[in-house]
């Protein structure tokens, strides 16, 4: 995984679409027409579920919703599924050129199912609102954000399309806004799954790295511990040669 920034100036997903972020883009955007014009000849209940219930979860182990509620976006209006694949689009390209299309579709289904699973943990364990339907791909579209915060922390991005600011300072707003969204209830939206996202991400990145940074140095200690082991026999093999000169020595 390269840790490493080709330009200090975002170029919003420029140059070709790399294979995952481009699939990913045909999915969700399909699933959406399918999922709104479903909607409109009254034949949407389908769709429920694949979308996250944690109550179905818990009652009837629909355990596949993790992985299918982030392909599900709302029918009722364009914003929700522009700005995820607006997103996934700006932010993954560059993620996905530099991990590889393996590490990337790794990393973004460990971030949008580990989302799932934490909010329903929350729901659970503080009893709230265990029966709403979770869909969209923000969970694991918060995690590529906070990848690319920490990959790219000085690369300069458009907050708003307007304003300048370095990728690390616009991850940093974004999940202070996320994290204060989330006391409030009623908006419809689940900040918890946003901020989980971002959680994933970064206890993944970090093991990741500092596993990377460990293995050389437990393999030094190994060769170094394997080089005193042969000393010591060696030692002990000039030694007992020693001794056994000295016996037949008349």
């Amino acid at each position: 995984m390269a840790y490493r920034s080709r330009s200090m100036i975002s170029t919003f997903g420029g140059g070709p679409v790399p294979p995952a972020v481009k699939w990913l883009l045909i999915s969700n955007t399909a699933i959406f027409f399918l999922y709104f014009f479903a909607g409109m000849l009254h034949a949407g209940g389908l769709f429920r579920l694949l979308g996250l219930s944690p109550l179905m979860v818990l009652e009837y182990g629909t355990v596949w919703q993790f992985a299918t509620y982030m392909f599900i976006h709302s029918p009722t209006g364009i914003g929700h599924i522009l700005f995820n694949m607006l997103a996934l689009w700006m932010f993954g390209s560059d993620l996905e050129r530099d991990w590889g299309t393996r590490f990337f579709v790794k990393y973004y289904l460990l971030c949008g199912i580990g989302a799932g699973v934490m909010d329903l943990v929350i729901r659970v364990v503080f009893d709230i609102q265990k029966n709403v339907l979770i869909i969209g791909a923000s969970g694991a579209i918060f995690g590529l954000l906070l990848a690319f915060g920490m990959l790219y922390p000085n690369r300069t991005i458009l907050f708003m399309f307007l304003f300048p600011i370095q990728a690390k300072y616009f991850v940093m707003i974004i999940g202070a806004i996320a994290f204060l969204m989330s006391f409030q209830s009623g908006d419809g939206v689940s900040h918890v799954t946003h901020l989980s996202g971002m959680l994933f991400g970064f206890l993944y990145l970090t093991a990741r790295r500092r596993r990377f940074q460990l293995v050389p140095y437990f393999r030094e200690e190994y060769q170094a511990y394997k080089l005193r082991q042969a000393k010591k026999k060696f030692q002990v093999y000039m030694r007992k040669r020693d001794k056994d000169e000295d016996r037949w020595v008349n």
